[in-house]
């Protein structure tokens, strides 16, 4: 998940990486390609930057490396747990001052490519593109992520897509089943307030829950292939209709939909995810990473039941409506680690048949992106059912603040916090995100 302030730092990112590999090499250089035959040193300290921090996640990590360190006992480790939020900064301070660790985690889009632009991701081609031993155990989808300039440049640790989330024995209750269309969707939300509930929790104090909303509309909304020129500035037009649709949609989901309406800028998304769980609202808008901790053991929506569909499109809309919205997140390698090879090494450990059902397992929830690590024996039924219907999705649509760069995303951003408060219409959003765009070519 992407947090309000990511583009920005995102920017800074880039500069600091740049700035890195100059200082290192006299200009830009391209990352060297990891040796597929080196053999790892089995000493000394990996260092490694997760975004497990917290729980229920933390301790995976620490599992893996005590694991790993009773295979090689002359191996230490030295983990630095960020959550969502902190790892941004925690980033940006490390490549600052040239001290990345030999493993880090990464955002699939422009997070990545900062590192890969700037020299900073060894470049796995060797080892995980398709068709080699390690690279045959991930889905290539998930492996095309991080992939740029004909090379690969991450290792997938999870999948991940966005889903309505919903209380079956509320549904249930009250006549209600899974809306097919976007109308049906506003519908439901009038029964639900009629019953006493908050149709949808909603919470946009990051920024980040309201692009998630606009770019799947934005997928069924504009057709492909003008969605996929637009995120580039050196061919977005942005002139199709279907931008003023998704985020009329959006608006009219906002204002119908949502208990703070108007207001839903000063919510947390913790709070929102809390309201499902507790059964004070009947749909919350989530991830796949998120399932098992808002149904958790002892919540009450894990005794109502969770149950997920898609954010339904339009009846008519123009887009693609079998594209889902999502991404994986992985792990670079530094391409300056003195410990690559063992990093390399490390990573197959954390992605081998048994540590990917393990992740892949409540408490985690966080569905491997290693073929067939998620089943009935170690998932529960909304994970599975969500990486089904993201594996037979049309298209995996990249998250909005991500997928372009920076100055369009927050753009975007900006837009679409608008949108909630009712401060600019969905022309007056569009014409700055095309300004961004333009400025930005």
């Amino acid at each position: 998940m992407m947090r309000k302030s990511t583009q920005s730092l995102m920017a800074l990112l880039a500069g600091a990486a740049l700035a890195l590999t100059a200082c290192s090499d006299g200009g830009s250089q391209p990352a060297a390609a990891l040796d597929p035959n080196a053999e790892p040193q089995y000493t000394g300290t990996l260092s490694i930057l997760t975004k497990f921090g917290g729980d229920p996640l933390e301790p995976y990590f620490e599992d893996l490396a005590a694991e790993y360190k009773k295979l090689h006992p002359e191996v230490s480790f030295e983990l630095i747990q960020e959550t969502d939020q902190s790892i941004k900064d925690k980033t940006k301070t490390l490549t600052a001052s040239q001290a990345m660790p030999d493993i880090y985690f990464t955002w699939a889009g422009s997070w990545a490519n900062n590192f890969i632009d700037g020299g900073l991701a060894a470049d796995l081609t060797p080892v995980i593109a398709p068709g080699t031993e390690w690279g045959n155990n991930f889905g290539e989808s998930a492996l095309k992520a991080f992939y740029k300039d004909g090379k690969y440049f991450a290792v997938p640790l999870y999948n991940n897509g966005k889903f309505m989330g919903y209380n079956q024995r509320v549904f249930k209750e009250l006549g209600l089943t899974p809306p097919s269309t976007f109308d049906e969707l506003i519908s439901s939300c009038s029964v639900l307030k009629g019953a006493g509930y908050e149709p949808i929790s909603f919470g946009n104090k990051d920024g980040w829950p309201g692009l998630h909303y606009l770019q799947q509309l934005f997928a069924y909304e504009v057709p492909a292939e003008t969605l996929q020129a637009d995120f580039s500035p050196a061919t977005a037009k942005l002139e199709d209709k279907g931008y003023l649709k998704a985020m009329e949609q959006f608006t009219t989901l906002v204002n119908e939909c949502t208990g703070s309406g108007k207001d839903s800028n000063g919510v947390l998304y913790t709070t929102a995810q809390q309201a499902l769980a507790e059964g004070k609202s009947g749909m919350y808008y989530q991830e796949i990473l998120e399932f098992d901790s808002t149904a958790s053991a002892d919540s009450k929506l894990k005794v109502d039941g969770l149950g997920i569909f898609k954010l339904p499109a339009a009846a008519d809309a123009k887009g693609d409506k079998n594209a889902i919205e999502g991404s994986p997140e992985g792990y670079i390698i530094n391409a300056r680690s003195k410990n690559a090879a063992l990093a390399a090494d490390f990573m197959k450990f954390a992605t081998n048949t048994q540590n990917a059902a393990k992740l892949s397992a409540p408490p985690y929830g966080q569905p491997s992106a290693v073929k067939g690590a998620v089943s009935t024996e170690n998932s529960s039924a909304p994970v599975i059912e969500g990486i089904k219907q993201v594996n037979e999705a049309s298209a995996a649509i990249t998250w909005l603040d991500s997928v372009t760069v920076p100055a369009v995303a927050d753009a975007w951003l900006a837009g679409g916090e608008a949108l909630v408060a009712g401060t600019q219409t969905p022309d007056q959003v569009l014409a700055s995100v095309r300004a961004a765009s333009s400025a930005a070519k």
